[in-house]
């Protein structure tokens, strides 16, 4: 009997990273706690754009539930899968509502997404990717997200609303239940994660939710609180348009998602790997590319099961500080995903200005982007910023894209530093600039 545990231990080298089942365990439901609140957010910001939401639900939480086991099976990484709330924003906002693209083509997209990805992560073509695309415009592209998201959230709730004269935006009902609650929330969701409270932002967003059953009569409990799972009548699994996703005028927009999943996923495995001491002597992370792989992965799954892109959850790092180092912890927070299946009624009873806060306080983490920017390096540091602000000013990712590398391009030329552009930056660039002049784009 001694025989099986002894396996399983090694096969998750359990000793040689230092860890035991009971560490991992918690680490496990301490990651889970800390990014559970996306299975609330995601159907509720796809749910604008006509997702139907109770389809979503499931799709969400089958993503984590099976991203989370694969990466911990696979990679032997603590890390955690789930719907990224970024891509869930381009998906719903600047792809569906923003450039009128259909559901299923969208759906598509993501999945086209993850073929690429794959084939990135499983080929070794990342590292010539990561070595062509400008870390600046990555940077860029991260801040401006972070401004969209809390575009999106503060229009949502009617704290920001459109101005007909003027500039586009303005303030609006700054006293209406829903704004006070939302700037509540977000205060303290900053004061919960400053004391490092597990789960911080899922307590802000029950709290809010149990004020609202309180005080506002829109929010009403059906009375159910388990369900069996089901797609619903709506169902989007299998609806994805793969040849739709396909046209040209789509084809920037899954440039974009792969561009700025291959940084963003990148980046967080290493900070996530870095905390966990999962780097090698030369700095790599260890089974990186399968952690690589399993996120690009998870995405397919996404657009097969109907809902947003995938990606390792930054929120993985606290799991990590709780003494997560295998790939135990990420196989307890899939199994306590695919739990969540069951509480289906309990997710749509949470009002937007709960999940508000959550949205806002994401937005503001990627703001830290700004921190990034090189600004030694003028020309690389302002073309990310250019890429930031048209992203929000325009409401669309891709357009942000181009603007910043158009920019990076000219800018280069212009300073006398062209020896620093390399092929797949000029090519990038000309190809987004032709898809725009030609009006091919969306």
């Amino acid at each position: 009997m001694s025989a099986q545990p002894s396996r399983f231990a090694q096969y998750f080298e359990l000793t040689a990273r230092g860890s035991n089942l009971r560490q991992e365990i918690i680490a496990g439901l301490t990651t889970f706690l800390a990014m559970v609140y996306s299975v609330i957010v995601v159907p509720s910001m796809l749910g604008v754009a006509g997702f139907p939401a109770e389809s979503v639900f499931i799709a969400t939480c089958l993503v984590a539930g099976l991203g989370s086991i694969l990466i911990g099976i696979w990679a032997n990484a603590p890390m955690a899968i789930g719907c990224a709330i970024s891509l869930t924003a381009f998906t719903a906002f600047s792809l569906v509502i923003g450039q009128k693209v259909s559901i299923p083509v969208a759906l598509g997209a993501v999945f086209l997404m993850g073929v690429v990805f794959t084939l990135i992560s499983a080929t070794g073509v990342r590292a010539w990717i990561l070595r062509n695309l400008p870390v600046s415009i990555a940077h860029g592209a991260g801040i401006g997200i972070g401004l969209f998201l809390l575009l999106i959230a503060a229009n949502g709730v009617g704290m920001v609303v459109s101005n007909e004269a003027g500039l586009p935006v303005k303030l609006g009902g700054f006293t209406s239940f829903p704004v006070m609650m939302s700037l509540l929330g977000l205060a303290a969701i900053i004061g919960l994660e400053k004391r490092q409270v597990k789960g911080g932002i899922l307590w802000v967003i029950i709290a809010i939710t149990i004020i609202g059953l309180i005080f506002d009569p829109a929010v009403k409990f059906s009375g159910e609180v388990f369900k069996m799972p089901t797609f619903g009548e709506q169902s989007l699994f299998l609806e994805l348009d793969i040849m739709g996703a396909l046209q040209p005028a789509i084809l920037p927009v899954v440039f974009a998602l792969v561009m700025t999943a291959v940084f963003d996923a990148t980046g967080t495995i290493r900070a996530v790997a870095g905390q966990a001491d999962l780097l090698d002597k030369d700095g790599q992370i260890i089974n990186g590319g399968k952690a690589l792989t399993s996120d690009s992965v998870s995405s397919l799954m996404s657009g097969v099961f109907g809902t947003a892109p995938a990606a390792v959850y930054i929120e993985s790092a606290a799991g990590t500080a709780a003494g997560g180092k295998t790939g135990i912890t990420a196989i307890v927070v899939g199994v306590l995903f695919l739990c969540m299946l069951f509480f289906q009624p309990l997710a749509f009873l949470v009002p937007s200005y709960a999940t508000a806060p959550a949205l806002m306080y994401v937005g503001l983490l990627m703001l830290s982007n700004v921190s990034k920017l090189d600004f030694s390096d003028s020309v690389g540091a302002m073309s990310g910023l250019v890429c930031a602000v048209f992203i929000v000013l325009t409401a669309n990712i891709v357009t942000g894209i181009m603007l910043g590398f158009a920019t990076l391009v000219i800018g280069r030329l212009v300073s006398g530093e062209w020896k620093r552009l390399n092929i797949g930056t000029v090519v990038i660039a000309v190809v987004l600039v032709v898809f725009y002049v030609g009006g091919w784009a969306i």
